[in-house]
């Protein structure tokens, strides 16, 4: 019997190292590496976000800002036969996703902050975003400071749930899983005003007419494309191509393709 128990207590113990070792072998993962082998990166991007990453309903393909900047980052890292593969994220999935090693690299209008920065490395700034508000024409509202003990609307895991407590912290806030949800709440007068960055406000105010911008950006928190936590590597070569799609031309093409002629968007600023 003491026999039996032992060798089960032995056989447990190897199932634990397996698990152990493996664990240990997936954090050492060079992603860099494993994406010049295969000639692909799988990109984590939003679906839900006119102007970054919106589905077609026609097509069923997702379009936008950035889908266009990971397939030409892709093609200028790896080659111009290398190919862009798109897995669709959410403010709440995208890091989990990375962790998981679902992706290898999330690009969804994701704010540069040092609670982030803990568990996933970031390349430079790509987009100047920062927290803005969306209202009805009709809204009195023109200030982030006029929204305390009033409801504010939200989608979880974004920072603009925080920036706007820094200026009106008695507001409350009502979040959402993703930006139709909340659009359709302000809609429905469940809250006074929509707030995230103003880039997707924008996109936002462009397909729902009778709303505007107000209030101007009211804390300024730049996007950056994020990598799992020291792959180093990928980040360097990102920023190396990110580099030279300033200097050829490709990335004020493509923000002039997608942001041109929005009301109350400075393309000007954007241009690099």
């Amino acid at each position: 019997m003491m026999k039996k128990i032992k060798q089960i207590f032995l056989l447990a113990l190897g199932i634990g190292l397996i698990f152990t070792l493996t664990g240990c072998s997936s954090a050492n993962d060079n992603t860099y590496k494993e994406v010049k082998q295969s000639k692909s990166i799988t990109w984590g991007i939003r679906a839900d976000t006119r102007l970054f990453g919106l589905t077609n309903i026609r097509t069923g393909k997702i379009e936008g800002f950035e889908v266009d900047l990971a397939q030409a980052l892709t093609k200028q890292m790896l080659g111009k036969n290398a190919h862009a593969d798109f897995l669709t994220t959410t403010a709440n999935t995208r890091i989990p996703l990375l962790k998981n090693h679902n992706i290898d690299v999330v690009l969804a209008t994701m704010t540069i902050t040092k609670e982030r920065e803990k568990q996933v490395d970031f390349t430079k700034p790509y987009f100047p975003a920062g927290s803005s508000l969306l209202v009805p024409d009709d809204s009195k509202i023109k200030d982030v400071r006029q929204l305390n003990d009033k409801t504010v609307l939200a989608v979880k895991g974004t920072t603009a749930v925080d920036d706007v407590h820094k200026f009106a912290p008695k507001a409350r806030i009502l979040q959402f899983d993703d930006y139709g949800q909340a659009m359709s709440a302000l809609k429905a007068k469940q809250g006074v005003a929509l707030t995230t960055d103003n880039g997707l406000l924008a996109g936002i105010a462009q397909e729902n007419p009778g709303y505007k911008l107000v209030g101007g950006v009211y804390a300024y928190a730049p996007y950056g494309i994020a990598v799992d936590k020291g792959q180093t590597q990928m980040v360097d070569h990102l920023n190396k191509a990110l580099k030279e799609l300033e200097e050829n031309g490709t990335y004020n093409r493509l923000i002039n393709k997608w942001f041109k002629g929005i009301p109350g968007f400075n393309v000007k600023e954007m241009l690099k």
